[in-house]
């Protein structure tokens, strides 16, 4: 098990992150579930268990900007054909501090283990807890290299009412200490714009590869 991804996680939370000197390094991955990448500012982490040498062969195949090789759409299926993983979308990679008192939106926290939320949350995340709101739902877990990390819903009909911000921000009190994560689609300026409102920063981007 490697402890890299954590440490640089952990870094880029306090806001110091890799020497943009425009290099990809190749960690172990953290666990057997967590693997994928990681692209800062001119620096990126593959957290992969697989041979350092093919992945900069692929790295070198994508045939692109050396700085955008590690998230290009050729490097990355080829991480998937040999791993037989999948993934979703290479999202926009957020963090904000814990805060103390008490969350600014009433919750019910659901405890049905086969709830479809919370089936969904552990194949991302271990210690998962799910959260009812008036028209919406939190997901707080343990996710890459055991940071926490939420999630947000909002139902339909409680869209444009700043639920989604008063959410990501419950998660900022909820979690015990320390800092919570968020990933957002790019294209989703909806979800994007409400982390930042509930003072998530921006620090990179990720791409995950799902075990199924």
């Amino acid at each position: 098990m490697s402890d890299e991804v954590a440490r640089v996680l952990q870094a880029a939370a306090r806001g110091e992150f890799p020497v943009p000197d425009g290099t990809t390094r190749i960690v172990p991955q953290p666990n057997r579930r967590d693997a994928g990448v990681l692209a800062f500012t001119a620096h990126s982490v593959v957290f992969l268990d697989e041979d350092p040498e093919w992945i900069r062969a692929e790295l070198d195949a994508a045939g692109c900007d050396p700085l955008a090789a590690s998230v290009h759409p050729l490097f990355l299926a080829s991480l998937m054909r040999r791993t037989g993983r999948t993934m979703d979308a290479v999202d926009l990679l957020t963090v904000a501090s814990a805060l103390p008192g008490e969350p600014p939106v009433p919750l019910r926290e659901i405890e049905d283990p086969e709830h479809p939320r919370v089936v969904r949350a552990l194949q991302y995340r271990d210690d998962v807890r799910v959260w009812r709101a008036d028209g919406g739902v939190l997901i707080l877990g343990r996710a890459v290299a055991g940071r926490w990390e939420a999630a947000v819903e909002v139902d339909d009909h409680a869209q444009g009412r700043g639920l989604g911000v008063r959410l990501a921000l419950a998660a900022r009190h909820l979690v015990p200490d320390g800092h919570v994560w968020a990933q957002q689609s790019p294209g989703n300026s909806r979800s994007v714009r409400a982390f930042q409102a509930a003072g998530y920063r921006a620090v990179g981007a990720e791409a995950l590869l799902v075990a199924h």
